[in-house]
């Protein structure tokens, strides 16, 4: 069991809460059961060394089992070592270390998509993990991040996709006005979410190939983007409310497209 707080290894962990660590290693890390199921379920050669508690391995043998059955390393460590390692405040003693993947532009388009997300300077964590996730959700095929945006494999990210960043492609580092381009060469309509659209989301045609593009938090989507786009989409709501977060749009938007868009 590992109990030493200051070793090298939980160091080189505990390093990759930042962009700098996450970047020269190539690796990220997962924090708690539900992400840690699905990275072993779904990418499991990518995954370096499972860190547990041995509560946690009791309370999830099964998943300890399909680690080991998949050839990870698995560490048991004690809750100090966990919590030296993890950077939430309650960690629920499973921790991966992964290899990031980086998937391209190119690679989803090849793939002749049906329904994307681009997101473009969202800054927020949990605004862009609950993105992914809802993408999932709904079945879009790929979440396009901008270079302006949070890094989608910090912790708090992560964390907030609760297992979806892996199920579906997340292509990050891109320039907006040249990937809008490019959905447009590939005969994907762009859709911006804005709520100074006079379009009404039931109002939009979303049986061909689009994208749904989603701008920062609190500034919105700049005019120069919204006048790339095939058209400016506004989700009606009650007068008495200002606006929707931006998760919760993003929601909305993905599930009127799903029905329209998901393969059988």
């Amino acid at each position: 069991m590992l109990t030493n707080v200051r070793s090298d290894r939980v160091k080189s962990v505990r390093s990759l809460s930042r962009r700098s660590a996450r970047e020269r290693t190539g690796r990220f890390v997962v924090d708690g059961p539900q992400g840690v199921r699905e990275a072993i379920r779904c990418a499991a050669p990518r995954v370096d060394d499972l860190y547990v508690t041995p509560s946690a391995v009791e309370r999830h043998n099964d998943l300890v089992g399909e680690a080991q059955d998949a050839g990870i390393h698995v560490h048991e460590v004690d809750d100090a070592v966990l919590a030296a390692m993890s950077d939430t405040e309650s960690p629920q003693g499973l921790l991966a270390v992964v290899a990031s993947e980086r998937p391209t532009l190119d690679d989803v388009l090849a793939g002749r998509p049906q329904l994307l997300v681009l997101l473009s300077n969202v800054r927020d964590p949990g605004n862009a993990g609950t993105v992914i996730r809802g993408a999932d959700a709904f079945g879009a095929d790929a979440v396009l991040v901008s270079d302006g945006s949070v890094d989608v494999l910090s912790p708090k990210v992560v964390r907030s996709t609760v297992g979806s960043l892996f199920h579906l492609p997340v292509v990050t580092g891109l320039d907006v006005d040249a990937t809008l381009g490019a959905l447009s060469a590939h005969g994907i309509r762009t859709f911006a979410a804005d709520g100074v659209g006079e379009t009404l989301l039931p109002d939009v045609d979303v049986s061909q190939p689009h994208a749904w593009v989603l701008g920062n938090e609190a500034w919105g989507l700049p005019a120069e983007i919204r006048d790339r786009c095939t058209d400016v989409v506004r989700v009606p709501i009650s007068p008495r409310v200002e606006s929707l977060n931006l998760a919760m749009a993003a929601t909305i938007c993905l599930a009127t497209s799903s029905g329209a868009t998901r393969r059988p």
